[in-house]
């Protein structure tokens, strides 16, 4: 017993006030950051409801201080006890920054930070720049860089001092009774510390099992562990399915209906059907285009395909689902096997030329115009900005597309023509410019009045368009389709912004096809339809026909199939999958949260879920539905990520 007393300790004081210093300002500052989050929800959970979101963070950092104490207390000195203290620093420093960035993405979108967002910033951190500094406030910046210095020199300056303090007193926090000769420590040491190992493992293991909030209820890292690991589970499924391309060899052949008219797609960024004249009137955002719609065909219940603006030009171009994944694939050389309409119609003497307002470089643009197949491609960096205003981090008001879109058709007015506008005036900071044609009161909310006051400039730039066709006279022998990629979230479901947003206000877009030959007396139909419509719809209207291929999608001029199923991703990948059958929608949440399922006919605002209604057995079946189309609709484009 006498030798027990002499020897040395299970842990130095030293090494303990060292620890201490890092480890517990650490879970402090997670759990500030976690509840500061909570109470941006404006969630009324009660004091057990906030401490069990907090049950995986706690978990994580007893897991993370007992693996580090056990670290500690057999690296006692040399080589390897400084390459643990060096990695004991960068570890925090990365959790650190890794919560605070999750806490910012939490604060900006309402969802988690997952797996595969974290991998796509690091890769596209020149391109995202702008949308974060757009977001981020200012007081971030000073804090992260205090968190992190700390997380680096302060727990040394913390055992310094308490040294200093201790030895004042003569009772030095290590003196030379707690060291004994290896010998007769070295296994308990080698026990202790594989006991701790173990100890930390388990306990960041069970941190990897959340309260059921999703978004809210992972540690940071734990979550992005979580995603990660479920990412590897849900690419076995893909291992090995061999899925043909309906497109590939895919080419139009006329027909005695065959017209060779103009095409024109107008594309309305970030536009949500419910802040649109024709379907809500009580907001007068777009009256020129309600005038319109009374000419066209409007559908009522349209969808796009993935809430994000490469995803569904992938869909509207090429007729097929896009890529799953949070990466755009879909803008890598090479990628896209299926023929698509630009490049089909310019078999037939079409001219194709691609106008946007947004800069070429962000997600590639430029590559993936070329990947559908456009001839002419013209970006805000070629077009003249003298006179025009920024919309946005991403590029300028939208007429800045105007007279370049003029010169060109003026090169050939007797060639038919297939050209896209890809807006982006209503795409988030929200900066409609207000010289122009002024802005109206819409809303008390300053955000939600700006992105409205955006959606109301593009009806001016709509009008502009098809004032531009007349001027050229085209206007009577031009189709044009006016959509809107996706939807844009207001916190209507605890959610903002619209790459994760599976809800109604995420997935319904307008959707007008004007044809001045067409649809005159106004025609509307229920749907519901897709962006995946779009290909099939046009080639119909056009009078072709597709062979050696066959579209996924329907027309919108024949009468659509009552028993379609329409799907659903968002990004990042892994977060949710939705379906809709007729009215009825369901959500699939990979466990993060329970699955979701909504009567839209009844409950048009998402606001009754009725989970509770479904068998075990159409549960079962309609989650394997969607998680075989996720796997299918990747292997399709191979196994490229």
């Amino acid at each position: 017993m006498g030798s027990l007393k002499r020897g040395r300790p299970f842990l130095a004081p030293r090494d303990w006030v060292y620890l201490a210093s890092l480890l517990v300002p650490l879970t402090i500052y997670k759990l500030v950051l976690k509840y500061a989050g909570l109470a941006s929800t404006e969630e009324s959970l009660g004091l057990l409801g906030a401490l069990g979101l907090a049950r995986s963070d706690v978990l994580f950092s007893l897991g993370f201080a007992v693996l580090w104490v056990g670290v500690f207390s057999l690296l006692r000195r040399g080589w390897p006890r400084k390459a643990a203290v060096l990695l004991l620093h960068v570890s925090a420093a990365l959790i650190v920054v890794l919560s605070t960035c999750a806490y910012q993405y939490f604060e900006t979108t309402g969802s988690s930070l997952d797996y595969e967002m974290v991998t796509f910033y690091l890769a596209s951190l020149v391109e995202v720049q702008g949308a974060i500094s757009s977001e981020a406030p200012a007081y971030i910046w000073p804090m992260l860089a205090v968190a992190v210095a700390y997380a680096i020199v302060g727990p040394w300056l913390a055992a310094r001092l308490a040294y200093r303090i201790t030895d004042r007193r003569r009772s030095p926090l290590v003196n030379a009774s707690e060291i004994r000769p290896r010998k007769m420590w070295a296994r308990r040491d080698f026990m202790v510390a594989g006991l701790s190992a173990a100890a930390g493992l388990f306990f960041m293991n069970r941190s990897l099992i959340f309260a059921g909030r999703g978004a809210f209820s992972g540690d940071p890292v734990s979550n992005l562990l979580a995603t990660g690991m479920q990412g590897v589970r849900a690419d076995a499924a893909v291992e090995g399915l061999e899925i043909t391309n309906p497109l590939a060899r895919a080419r139009l052949e006329t027909t005695a209906r065959t017209r060779r008219r103009n095409v024109v797609l107008i594309h309305l960024e970030s536009t949500r059907e419910r802040s649109v004249t024709s379907y809500n009137q009580d907001l007068q955002t777009m009256p020129f285009l309600d005038e319109l719609a009374g000419r066209s065909l409007l559908v009522e219940r349209a969808y796009t395909t993935t809430p994000h603006t490469s995803k569904a030009l992938t869909a509207i171009n090429s007729g097929l689902y896009s890529h799953p994944g949070t990466g755009i694939i879909e803008a890598q050389p090479g990628t896209i096997e299926a023929r698509c309409l630009p490049e089909l119609l310019g078999d037939h003497g079409y001219r194709t030329a691609w106008f946007q307002s947004a800069t070429e470089e962000f997600e590639n643009r430029h590559q993936q115009v070329k990947n559908f197949g456009y001839e002419h491609f013209e970006a805000m960096e070629q077009m003249e900005k003298s006179g025009f205003e920024k919309a946005n981090y991403l590029g300028y008001e939208d007429d800045i597309m105007l007279e370049p879109s003029r010169r060109w058709l003026e090169e050939d007015l007797e060639s038919p023509s297939f050209t896209m506008y890809l807006g982006v005036t209503p795409h988030h900071q929200y900066l409609a410019p207000a010289g122009r044609y002024g802005r109206e009161h819409f809303s008390d909310d300053d955000v939600l009045d700006r992105y409205l006051n955006s959606i109301r400039y593009d009806d001016f730039f709509t009008e502009n368009v098809i004032n531009l066709y007349k001027e050229l006279g085209l206007y009577e022998d031009t189709i044009f389709v006016i959509y809107g990629d996706h939807g844009e979230a207001f916190g209507e479901h605890g959610v903002t912004g619209h790459d994760g947003v599976v809800y109604e206000e995420g997935l319904r877009v307008p959707l007008v096809i004007h044809d001045p030959q067409r649809f005159t007396s106004g025609e509307r139909i229920e749907g519901p339809a897709n962006l995946l419509d779009f290909a099939p719809t046009l080639v119909d209207l056009l009078g072709y026909e597709v062979v050696d291929g066959e579209y996924p999608g329907s027309s919108l001029a024949r009468p659509l199939p009552e028993d379609r199923t329409l799907m659903f991703s968002c990004r990042p990948d892994l977060l949710h999958l939705a379906s809709i059958k007729d009215h009825e929608k369901y959500v699939h949440n990979y466990d993060k949260k329970p699955d979701e399922l909504y009567d839209l006919a009844t409950d048009p605002l998402e606001t009754r879920n009725l989970m509770h209604e479904m068998s075990l057995t159409e549960h079962e079946a309609r989650r394997t539905e969607l998680l075989d189309w996720r796997a299918r609709t990747i292997a399709m484009y191979g196994e490229r990520k």
